[in-house]
This record gives structure tokens, C-alpha cells and sequence, in this order.
């Protein structure tokens, strides 16, 4: 069994052929693809985060819209670029949206990719300190955030408050229990899932991944993975973690798949980013028996627990639809993903 759910990044263009004109198109139309998807029974809905895009940016509104119409699927995002985040600020918000699930949240976040603009966090008032760099940075926003989900007091109370406190040290409310176990680090190297293990975070590995032996992307991760569950057991923590990859996938069972995405084979692509070498993993889209087999060779999707598949939005609810059911009923049961 796999849980499998849905990425999607949230595009909008006013461009002909495009079901997401607007910033509002893209926004409603996730919700009621969430609603759809739990009503399929796929298991996550997950989001990507951009900003300075025409692309989904603050996650919270959005997250907590669906977690209000929906009642069992995960809710998520895969991820929050840390670099742009206040970790005390993020903490309300994640808590506020976890509670209003039902404790479905289940939160991506990273340093982040390249985004649209020049050093873009600096407009959102953050820079690194002296000697660090911006992923580092956003490796500490990130480990601050993680460390207030615990819920201590930390902040000395008023002697005059507005409203009577509790006794003790005060901390950022509401408090989300359970929500710091629901943390994922999105990771693009072997060095920061170690570090992801070792915090006790959650892995996200994504469509890329930094070329670091040549290796088919599919192999990469899966070591990647490897590396990630040993470091974990070798921290000691108590608990299981969860793994998710992503992937582009659609089975081509009529004429519109087969005009969409039915152009021939994908291979890996090999390409820089921020200044890392980097290795694109391929898309499959295939009829189903052959794209069962395809599948069933790739070493990361086996290693994982989570599989996010990612929909172009921009193709409408309905189609999108049709994407995840395709797969769940034409591939997911031969696989033993269902």
C-alpha cells in the first residue's frame, strides 16, 4: 500500500487554452480539486509555494479553505521556501490551519528554488547573517520553526497583561499537538536529507535532484531515501518517518491523453541550478500496461511511502480528475499501491 496524492504548483495565465486565467480561477479551483480528489480517495492534496509568480504564493488561506470543505484527506505543501518565512509568524498560521483540519496538515517546507526575482526574501525583510548564506538561512528559519512547534513557554509574561495568563513562561498559541511530526523537509541533495534525519524531520524529494554520481535520477533518490531512513535510525528517534517523491505520471486511456501528453518517450534531463548541477527526472505517460511496467522499475517511487503526483492545473478541475482516477484504477492496484 502507497499513499498517493496530488502536487500541484498552481499555475494561472491569461493565455488561450488555459482553465486558470486568474489568480482567482487557480485558487477555487484547487479547493474543488481537493474535494474531488478526497471523494476518489486519493490521500493528499498538496501545493507548491512561489512568490513574485503567477503561481499559488501564501499557503495558509488557501489550506485552511480546504481543510474546511473537506473531512479526511491530507493537506499539505511540498514547499514552503523558509527563506521568505518569519518561523513565530508561520507557527500561528500552520497552528490555526492543523487545527482547523482536524490535524490533517502536513507541511513541506525547504530552503527553496530559485525564484522569479533577485534575493526576493530580502523583500520580505530577511537576509542572512554574516558568514551565511541564503540556504543557510533558510535551514535555520526552518529549524526554529520546527523547534517552536514543540510548544514550550519560552516568552517572559507581562507583569500587567491585557488577560490573565497561565503561569510560566508564554508560548505562540494556538498549539497545534501532533503538527511537528507532520513536518517534511524537501531536500535536493544526499547531505540535506541526512540533516532532515537527523532534526527528525519528514522527507520530500522532488522531480530534481542534485547530480552527485551520474547515476539515473530514479537510482539517485532511491539512495537518497536510503541514506535519509539510515541516518534516521541512527538519530534514534522513537517514531517511523514518512518519505514522499513526486512524479509526473498519466496513463493514456483516450483520445485527449493521448493528444495531451501522448508525444513519445521522457528521459532524465541534466541541467544547472542555483549553481548546482542537477539531474531532472523523467515524466511517464503511457497506456497502462506498459506503463505499469515502466513503473514498476523505478527504485524511488518502491523506496517511498507517499507518492505526489503532479497535475497541471491549468487543464481544469475536471481533466485533473480524470488524471487521478486514471491512474488509481488503471495502475495503482497492479502495482500494489492500492
Amino acid at each position: 500500500m502507497k499513499k498517493i496524492g496530488f502536487l500541484s504548483f498552481g499555475h494561472w495565465s491569461d493565455t488561450p487554452g488555459s482553465a486558470t486565467r486568474s489568480a482567482s480561477d487557480v485558487l477555487l479551483q484547487s479547493i474543488d480539486l481537493a474535494v474531488a480528489a478526497e471523494e476518489l480517495g486519493v490521500d493528499g492534496a498538496y501545493f507548491r509555494v512561489h512568490h513574485f509568480a503567477r503561481q499559488l504564493a501564501s499557503p495558509f488561506p488557501l489550506l485552511a479553505a480546504v481543510a474546511a470543505k473537506t473531512e479526511r484527506i491530507e493537506i499539505g505543501t511540498g514547499v514552503i521556501d523558509m527563506r521568505y518565512e518569519n518561523p513565530f509568524y508561520m507557527v500561528e498560521d500552520a497552528g490555526a490551519a492543523d487545527i482547523i483540519s482536524g490535524g490533517r496538515l502536513q507541511l513541506g517546507i525547504s530552503r527553496g528554488s530559485p525564484e522569479q526575482v533577485i534575493e526576493g526574501w530580502r523583500h520580505f525583510g530577511y537576509a542572512p547573517a554574516d558568514g551565511e548564506s541564503d540556504a543557510e538561512m533558510g535551514r535555520r528559519h526552518g529549524e526554529v520553526f520546527f523547534d517552536l512547534l514543540k510548544g514550550e513557554g519560552f516568552a517572559q509574561p507581562s507583569p500587567r497583561p491585557m488577560f490573565p495568563n497561565p503561569p510560566g513562561l508564554l508560548r505562540l498559541e494556538p498549539h497545534a499537538p501532533g503538527l511537528r511530526e507532520r513536518i517534511w523537509w524537501g531536500s535536493a541533495s544526499d547531505a540535506t536529507a541526512v540533516w532532515a534525519a537527523r532534526q527528525g524531520m519528514n522527507l520530500q524529494s522532488s522531480t530534481l535532484k542534485a547530480d552527485e554520481s551520474g547515476e539515473p535520477f530514479h537510482i539517485q533518490q532511491a539512495k537518497q531515501i536510503r541514506a535519509y531512513r539510515a541516518a534516521w535510525k541512527e538519530a534514534g528517534h522513537a517514531r517511523t518517518p514518512r518519505v514522499s517523491v513526486s512524479r509526473s505520471i498519466f496513463a493514456l486511456v483516450n483520445d485527449m491523453d493521448r493528444a495531451y501528453f501522448g508525444r513519445g518517450d521522457s528521459n532524465d534531463q541534466v541541467g544547472v541550478i542555483d549553481n548546482m548541477r542537477a539531474v531532472f527526472g523523467r515524466s511517464y505517460a503511457a497506456e497502462p500496461d506498459r506503463l505499469i511496467e515502466e513503473l514498476r522499475r523505478d527504485e524511488a517511487i518502491a523506496e517511498a511511502d507517499t507518492l505526489l503526483l503532479t497535475v497541471p492545473n491549468q487543464l481544469g478541475v475536471d481533466y485533473n480528475v480524470h488524471v487521478l482516477s486514471a491512474v488509481l484504477e488503471h495502475v495503482a492496484p497492479a502495482l500494489g499501491w492500492r
